[in-house]
């Protein structure tokens, strides 16, 4: 069936706040988005951890970043960093941190990353 819908993420369907983490989650036709903004300082092990247990974030994320830098580190030793301008896809596995002094803002276009992602268990 054809159709448009367009949501804004000025009036989220949900908004997760753990410590330097600000997620807003919109829905539409069963699929989700996600706006993410994470703080100079923030390390997914020192904040999302704490709220969702396990020892590496094990969510696929698929997304394009709007500013700011985030290092990768996957359980298996790879490492990499997406920046400002890219599309990314991030397989579980892994911790990651904000380089540097300003927030790493993305958009998530997996579903199912961003309906579970900084939700407490």
């Amino acid at each position: 069936m054809a159709g448009v819908e367009a949501r804004s993420f000025d009036s989220p369907d949900e908004t997760r706040t753990p410590d330097k983490t600000h997620v807003e989650l919109v829905r539409m036709s069963g699929n989700s988005a996600a706006r993410m903004r994470l703080e100079a300082g923030w390390r997914w092990s020192d904040c999302i951890k704490p709220v969702v247990g396990g020892d590496s974030c094990q969510n696929h994320h698929l997304g394009v970043v709007l500013d700011g830098v985030l290092h990768v580190a996957h359980d298996d030793g790879t490492k990499a960093e997406v920046c400002a301008g890219q599309a990314y896809e991030i397989k579980p596995g892994h911790d990651a941190w904000v380089v540097g002094t300003e927030p790493f803002v993305a958009y998530e276009f997996d579903t199912s990353s961003a309906e579970t992602y900084a939700r407490p268990t």
